[in-house]
């Protein structure tokens, strides 16, 4: 799971979630355990482990790991004091050499090494340690005695207070140890005084930070005697809250959402934002925090998955793996855990998002509401939380069951009550009387352990006589990934796309709080609520420590992003696609013209050399402006009678280049299309789009006839040869489908297998095949160049070609070489033998598309012109005025002899050679 770190510490069974909740762990000496009386028949046995001296108790922890860990709670001690030893000698002096602690009780933890219950032995008794340095006996009863009195002080206000004062005078003696710099060149900005936070515990200790490194040092040197993370490796950084106030700071080194690299809590505000404001200046390549705003118009807009939303949502909302009282929330959106096929289609299959759990029982929200109408100020209608420590346990406790024991005092939860069924927890929350809970990420992850017993623990018997072991499934799972994978293909379905923001309005919206919150039901306890209650202003230190300790254990909503509903996604739909035909025309009536003698131009490869010759002598024929933003794509039928065009206004415009008029206009979703190809016979147009989609359009039933949902990210454009369909998207991949275009244009459900996948390390912009059919060129966001070989899906060449973006790529008319244009504004020519760069061409301005064959280009840039390019000399031999801004598409009929371009003012233009 996102927070229970895989890295084993060899030989090590102590860990901080053996200390009870706000204890800290000060420091550690090599010592044995002393037992038996020295007689002939119990004869004294020496056992050697680790000392643990901790704020509230005593743990050793023994070498022999079949051996219990010993736990003694200070506040069940009688007696700490030196025992003297004497050797019987009257001449030599006596020196303290161990340490009796007189108990009432004592904790056996891990014994036989295996994570379990604590044992506990009451009664008193005596246990002896000896040091292994003996000098330091003395100093270690000292502090004994001091933490000793702390814990038997009656308020615990005062408890805390003492135990406070004892960690900050550590701190105080003590400073980071610059030797633990990675470089003896740097130069530290700032140090003070911080808090490791990990789920349950927090472990003091210094912060530095210097011009190249962050670094954490342990007081206690556990679990390593430094932390350190390189400026230059920190991709995100959030402010959060800690136990209420505004002091935590997290860090993360990789684009994984949920799992940062560490979490500070500081001792004041001021020096938590020094920090942030350092890392943050001082990133050359800082990614700006996103607001939620900025991620709700990505999602709206289908660039980022439902899951990825929700984990930014969370992430802004303070929720951090690392805080288990703000762990990151998520929804059951499935509803249906009886039937034995699960039918994503069907809406009762799904819970009802416009409602929090307690509301989706109609009977049990009529009893909560009657308490709620009769409940003095302020009133509320759930006694428990959607989210708390408790609750994340319940779902995680076989992967983390030391974290549940660490929460409830040494055991688990009655066998009976604990995560015994997916089916029963959801019905229990649907009519239990106090669990309103709802999901964590992991439901909808890949890691299916947290199902599974695989630590083999004894988690009890259930009333019938069962153990607890693994997670029983719903029916329609045949084994944990595959619950795991239709949960997920569940959140990511259309029924939920379109309701998610639903949810969102209840959880980190408008209907989170007030008149709107009662309104629909969602009123928690007060204390759940952020600024309701000031710790700073409560002078009782009792009273704001129980306060303190109440809210984190019982759970907190999240920060509010949101004060106005949230928009829905843009999802497609397709029932309601439009058209520019009537209903009552026959598809026979919308086939494609036959080609006549005139329209058809029958030219040899003489001619085609021909009109390359005079590209210079082309010249408008006609404009129109048929879109309301960029034109993006464009093609034509074989006759050249019916031009097609996609646009960022999200539609497919179907042009009569013979009638000079508009005849169709087609919309697929709400999203920009962002290229089209003709297949074979001109019966089929195929269309990418940016809601990761890819379209299917008959021209002669003049409707959708398919849709690929092939991608996690935009399609940027498509391209198809000899059955097969080349889909490239910002996900970073192309992806290789089986298309038979027969069955498409005969209007059969086409059947898209997935023959290849080609993984690249951006996002990919545009593709090109080579005229054979055996290569595919690829072109990144970041510049990248990538050459694939197409029957063995092998990358022969990846190079590093443009400093910026690449707009487009082509093969040359042998297959020879590819040439690209990109956002450095410069032509670039690359063997595909070798992968060598032959030719760098700069222009003046940024080159958006072109055609050439081989040797001539026809391009279109940020001017407006087009531009004819003699490759030889590198130089632009002719330029055309065109469009009035960018040039963004170029397409040329298989003869050479049509040009059509679009661009950003929104145009068609048709060029022809005026010989």
């Amino acid at each position: 799971m996102a927070f229970i770190r895989r890295k084993e510490r060899s030989r090590e069974r102590f860990s901080l979630l053996l200390l009870d909740l706000e204890e800290y762990y000060f420091e550690q000496h090599t010592a044995y355990h002393m037992t038996g009386n020295g007689s002939s028949s119990l004869p004294n046995r020496y056992n050697q482990g680790s000392l643990k001296i901790c704020s509230k108790s005593v743990i050793f922890e023994p070498d022999e790991v079949n051996k219990p860990i010993l736990k003694i709670p200070l506040k069940d001690c009688k007696r700490i004091e030196a025992v003297e030893e004497n050797e019987g000698n009257p001449f030599k002096e006596t020196k303290p050499a161990c340490i009796l602690v007189e108990t009432k009780q004592v904790y056996l933890i891990k014994e036989g090494d295996v994570v379990a219950p604590y044992k506990y032995e009451r009664g008193e008794r005596n246990v002896i340690f000896q040091l292994d340095m003996p000098l330091k006996t003395e100093d270690v009863v000292q502090t004994l005695l001091q933490l000793h009195r702390a814990s038997c002080l009656d308020k615990l206000g005062d408890q805390t207070a003492m135990i406070a004062a004892n960690l900050q005078s550590r701190l105080a003696r003590t400073s980071f140890d610059k030797n633990s710099f990675q470089s003896v060149t740097e130069r530290p900005h700032m140090e003070c005084e911080a808090e490791m936070v990990s789920p349950l515990v927090t472990n003091p200790g210094h912060v530095c930070i210097t011009d190249h490194n962050l670094y954490f040092q342990p007081l206690n040197s556990y679990p390593d005697s430094v932390v350190q993370i390189g400026l230059h490796s920190v991709r995100r950084i959030y402010k959060r809250r800690h136990g209420l106030r505004p002091l935590g700071l997290e860090v993360f080194c990789t684009e994984n959402d949920l799992c940062s690299d560490i979490y500070l809590k500081f001792y004041n505000t001021k020096d938590r934002d020094e920090l942030y404001y350092y890392i943050a200046t001082f990133l050359e390549n800082h990614i700006t925090e996103h607001t939620a705003e900025s991620y709700m118009l990505q999602w709206q807009r289908g660039h980022i998955s439902n899951y990825q939303y929700l984990l930014h949502l969370n992430n802004l909302a303070d929720r951090s793996v690392n805080d288990l009282s703000q762990y990151p929330v998520f929804p059951w959106v499935i509803s249906d855990y009886s039937s034995p096929q699960l039918d994503l289609l069907n809406p009762a299959s799904f819970r009802d998002l416009s409602k929090p759990v307690g509301a989706l029982n109609t009977e049990r929200l009529e009893r909560l509401l009657e308490r709620y109408r009769d409940m003095p100020e302020p009133r509320f209608m759930y006694g428990s939380h959607y989210s708390s420590p408790g609750y994340v346990l319940f779902y995680l406790v076989r992967v983390a069951p030391e974290h549940m024991l660490c929460l409830q005092n040494g055991r688990y939860d009655h066998a009976d009550r604990m995560f015994n069924s997916v089916g029963e927890t959801w019905k229990n929350c649907l009519e239990g009387g106090t669990d309103f809970k709802e999901l964590i990420p992991e439901f909808y992850g890949t890691d299916s352990s947290f199902l599974k017993n695989l630590l083999s623990l004894n988690l009890g018997r259930r009333q019938g006589g069962g153990r607890v072991g693994d997670v029983e499934l719903p029916s329609w799972a045949s084994e944990v990934d595959d619950f795991l994978q239709k949960m997920r293909a569940a959140l990511e379905s259309q029924h939920v796309s379109e309701h998610l923001h639903e949810w969102i309005d209840l959880i980190f919206g408008y209907k989170q709080r007030g008149s709107e919150a009662v309104a629909a039901h969602n009123v928690f306890h007060p204390l759940t609520y952020e600024g309701v209650i000031d710790c700073d202003s409560i002078d009782d230190p009792d009273q704001k420590i129980a306060m303190l300790t109440q809210i984190l254990e019982f759970g907190q909503t999240p920060r509010q992003l949101f004060t106005t509903p949230h928009p829905q996604r843009i999802t497609p739909r397709f029932h309601s696609v439009s058209s520019g035909t009537s209903l009552s025309t026959s598809p026979n009536d919308l086939s494609p013209a036959s080609p006549s003698l005139d329209s058809f131009e029958d030219l040899t490869e003489e001619s085609k050399t021909l009109a390359w010759s005079n590209m210079n002598k082309l010249a408008l024929q006609s404009s129109h402006k048929i879109h309301k933003e960029v034109v993006t794509g464009i093609a034509g039928t074989l006759s050249g009678t019916s031009i097609f065009s996609t646009s960022q206004d999200s539609t497919l415009k179907m042009f009569s280049k013979e009638g000079g008029g508009l005849q169709r206009s087609i919309s697929f979703s709400n999203m920009a299309l962002s290229s089209c190809v003709m297949l074979p016979e001109d019966k089929t147009v195929v269309c990418s789009s940016w809601d990761n989609n890819v379209y299917f359009y008959s021209i002669a039933y003049g409707r959708r006839q398919d849709t690929l949902m092939g991608h996690d990210d935009a399609v940027s454009q498509v391209c198809w040869r000899d059955n097969q369909l080349y889909t490239a998207s910002w996900d970073s991949t192309i992806k290789v489908w089986k298309c038979v275009a027969a069955d498409i244009s005969s209007n059969k459900r086409a059947h898209f297998e997935l023959l290849a996948e080609l993984e690249h390390e951006s996002g990919v912009n545009t593709i090109a095949l080579s005229p054979a059919g055996t290569l595919l060129a690829s072109g990144t966001k970041e510049g990248s160049l990538s050459v694939w070989d197409i029957a063995s899906c092998s990358l022969l060449h990846q190079i590093a070609c443009h400093s910026g973006k690449i707009h487009q790529v082509a093969f040359s008319p042998d297959s020879r070489n590819i040439l690209s244009v990109g956002e450095d504004s410069c032509l670039k020519v690359t063997d595909v033998q070798t992968g060598m760069l032959l030719s760098t061409v700069p222009a003046e301005d940024e080159q958006r598309c072109f055609c050439w064959d081989g040797n001539t280009v026809l391009s279109g840039g940020q001017s407006g012109n087009l531009l004819i390019w003699d490759l030889l000399s590198s130089k632009v031999i002719h330029k055309i005025p065109a469009h009035s801004g960018p040039v963004t598409c170029i397409w040329m009929n298989e003869q050479c002899s049509s040009v059509i371009t679009g661009g950003e003012d929104k145009q068609i233009m048709f060029w022809k050679h005026q010989y």
